[in-house]
Parts: structure tokens; C-alpha cells; sequence
């Protein structure tokens, strides 16, 4: 493929990326095991701070005590926190998926809701994981940002956000809402796989060579 000669505006950049990622990655499978909205709000949850992959090896093991709000509800925290202490935090999200767990049976019969308010008002779930729910368990276009996104976006220079709010704000108006759902994931399965903290510093991989050909210095992303 040989891009535009000319990356020097935004949108030109952002229609560059959306592009070259389509190519790299046209399947976009969601990395978190789950078999429905609930277990994937817990697989999400447990994400935090730990890898897809170790997220994937303990839920199993989860599921076999409880897959459903009804059935975690009654398992004691205790019990949770050692199924899925691998994952760290456990303390923190053993609370949290107990909780949640609760509240679904209470407030919506047992079911995940389906908007952003509500999924926000469930202990443990900020509004990335709420975003990440809305959008691969019920195809709601959303844009969850992560770090791998938050620093791509700051390399790439399509955001000059300091902090995750306002990236995701600023993908928003630079990608079609209908693109939102595969993109993020395409954005994050890049990062994790070309443009890594440690394995790029915006003048090394591929995307980041094709964008800032003439980059000398490396390319610093805040938090």
C-alpha cells in the first residue's frame, strides 16, 4: 500500500491509521472469553491492571463456582477473592463483582443493563469498562480508552489529550461512530502487538515510521 504524501493534517492521519489498521487486523475477535453481557462485565472488571490473558485462565474457574448474578451472589467474598487473586487487586474486585452481582438481581432482574448511567452506577465499573460492555456485548458504538490507545493516540498525534477523557473525546470526532466498536480493538491489538511502551517510542514501528518519517526524537505520551 502506498499512503498519501502529505500526513500533515489530523484527519489525514486519522484516515491513514483507520486504513492500515482495517488491512492488519480485518477480524477483530473481543480478547475476554465470556458467553454472555454478565460474564463479560466480570471479565472486563478483572482486566484491570492484568492481562487478557491471565484474565482468560481464571475465569473458568470462576465460572464453575458462578456464571450468573444469581449464583455469584451467593458465593462469599472470601471465595471469589481466591479464585481470582491472580489477577491482582483481588480484595478490591472480589468486593466489587459480589456487589455488582447484587444489584443486578436488585435493580434489573438479574440482567446487565444496557446503558452507559446505569452500567456506571455498579461498584467497580468506570466508564472505560461500561464502554467496553455497551459496545461488544450490545453493539453500542463506543470508544473505550485504554492505555494502549491513550499512548498511540498521543504518538500518532491525534489527540493532545493529557488524559484518557479527552482522547477519547477527540477519536470520537476524528472516526465515524460506526467504525468506533472494531477500531478501538484494532488500536489495541497494534499497541500491544507493534507499538508497545517499551518496544517503540513513536519512531520505530511501522505506523508511527509511515506518519513522522522525518521523527528524530522520541515521541512523549502523558498519562
Amino acid at each position: 500500500m502506498h499512503p498519501p504524501p502529505d500526513f500533515g493534517p489530523r484527519k489525514a492521519r486519522a484516515a491513514y491509521v483507520a486504513r492500515r489498521l482495517e488491512e492488519l487486523y480485518p477480524e477483530t475477535p473481543i480478547p475476554l472469553d465470556h458467553q454472555d453481557p454478565y460474564t463479560l462485565l466480570v471479565a472486563v472488571l478483572l482486566s484491570a491492571q492484568c492481562t487478557d490473558k491471565r484474565v482468560n485462565l481464571v475465569t473458568p474457574h470462576l465460572w464453575a463456582v458462578a456464571d450468573n448474578p444469581a449464583a455469584m451472589a451467593r458465593v462469599s467474598v472470601a471465595e471469589i477473592q481466591a479464585i481470582i487473586r491472580p489477577c491482582g487487586l483481588s480484595p478490591r474486585k472480589a468486593k466489587a463483582i459480589s456487589g455488582l452481582s447484587r444489584l443486578l438481581i436488585e435493580r434489573h432482574g438479574g440482567a446487565v443493563p444496557r446503558t452507559f448511567a446505569e452500567l456506571e452506577e455498579l461498584p467497580g465499573v468506570g466508564h472505560k469498562t461500561a464502554s467496553v460492555v455497551m459496545s461488544q456485548a450490545f453493539g453500542v458504538p463506543a470508544f473505550p480508552v485504554d492505555t494502549h490507545i491513550h499512548r498511540l493516540a498521543q504518538r500518532w498525534k491525534l489527540t493532545s489529550g493529557r488524559n484518557v477523557e479527552q482522547t477519547e473525546r477527540d477519536l470520537k470526532k476524528l472516526f465515524a461512530p460506526g467504525t468506533w466498536n472494531q477500531l478501538h480493538l484494532r488500536m489495541i491489538f497494534y499497541g500491544r502487538g507493534h507499538c508497545t511502551a517499551r518496544g517503540c517510542d513513536g519512531t520505530v514501528c511501522e505506523i508511527c515510521r509511515t506518519l513522522f518519517p522525518g521523527r528524530k526524537r522520541m515521541a512523549r505520551t502523558g498519562k
